[in-house]
């Protein structure tokens, strides 16, 4: 793999891990449906209260 192509999958995993590519669909998807997006701050806290309320996994 060349350096360019490591540094494109570092990009891809951190943008991934940190939510960023999320967030950026996020905002495409507000622009084409013509609605006003939610702040970062209130789109973290939306996905943060999801998850809280709706889990998806366990462990007992």
């Amino acid at each position: 793999m060349t350096g360019r192509g490591v540094l494109g999958g570092v990009r891809w995993y951190l943008r991934e891990v940190t939510g960023e590519s999320r967030w950026e669909a996020y905002l495409a998807r507000c622009e084409r449906d013509g609605v006003r997006p939610m702040t970062r701050r209130e789109y973290e806290r939306h996905r943060s209260d999801l998850r809280e309320h709706n889990p998806q996994s366990r462990c007992c």
